[in-house]
């Protein structure tokens, strides 16, 4: 019997979370948003979402594109969550619509400075010509 890593999502989660994922991103191009700092919601990219085990939870992982200031826009998405609610209420068969968490996404700029710490290296040690 294979064992069953409880820290790992299940196939359920993953899918739900990638309808969650279309959903959110797709209502973010439309706009219809009341907070000023959405105005160029459609700039923003929704990079994945995770759903909790019993699916009532969902954390939206986000990054603006360009200069957008994504600092201003997570509180503003997270008090227009029921704008996200509604609309996967509306284009999902759940049974419960999962409350949308919005936070953002770290990783592209971890990788971003691993990257720029790699670069460093590698011309800080090029052997010397002789």
């Amino acid at each position: 019997m294979p064992s069953h890593n409880k820290s790992q999502p299940s196939q359920r989660q993953l899918r739900v979370g990638e309808q969650l994922r279309h959903i959110i991103a797709d209502t973010m191009q439309r706009g219809h948003f009341h907070d000023a700092a959405l105005i160029d919601a459609g700039k923003v990219t929704v990079t994945e979402v995770r759903v909790s085990p019993d699916l009532k939870n969902a954390t939206a992982y986000v990054i603006a594109l360009g200069d957008e200031n994504i600092e201003e826009m997570i509180p503003a998405l997270n008090e227009d969550a029921a704008v996200f609610q509604k609309e996967i209420n509306r284009q999902s068969s759940m049974k419960f619509t999962p409350r949308v968490r919005f936070v953002f996404d770290k990783s592209f700029e971890n990788s971003q400075r691993i990257e720029s710490l790699l670069h460093e290296i590698n011309y800080s040690e090029k052997p010397e010509e002789s």
